[in-house]
């Protein structure tokens, strides 16, 4: 019980000071810092480690490549997965969101632990 309530705590902070950070890393060094690759990834990374119940269930068919290793990113378990046609619905639609946004981003993201 007690590390679920210092988890919500550690949310409720996260959620709180990340877009202080965020003014306050854009005033400092501009949208061109690397800042934001970097914590992107680190984000990303978090969330393959963290997620990885939710996103194994959802996400990929029962025998595709899992989720949950704390140096792969999201973006790269997707990738492997859309390679061997192991994604669900829910997967291809992230994907192909993903790949809007960035195109071939899950392709390009498999094993890019940078």
């Amino acid at each position: 019980m007690k590390w679920l309530f210092l988890n919500i705590v550690a949310v409720i902070i996260f959620i709180i000071l990340y877009p202080i950070n965020l003014f306050i890393v854009t005033i400092k060094y501009g949208f061109s810092s690397d800042y934001f690759r970097s914590d992107a990834i680190s984000l990303d990374k978090y969330g393959n480690r963290s997620y990885r119940t939710l996103f194994n269930l959802y996400l990929i068919k029962k025998h595709g490549y899992k989720f949950g290793n704390g140096n792969e990113t999201i973006s790269s378990v997707l990738g492997k997965n859309q390679l061997s046609n192991t994604l669900t619905k829910k997967g291809m639609l992230l994907v192909k969101f993903l790949n809007f946004v960035d195109k071939n981003h899950c392709i390009k993201s498999i094993d890019n632990l940078v």
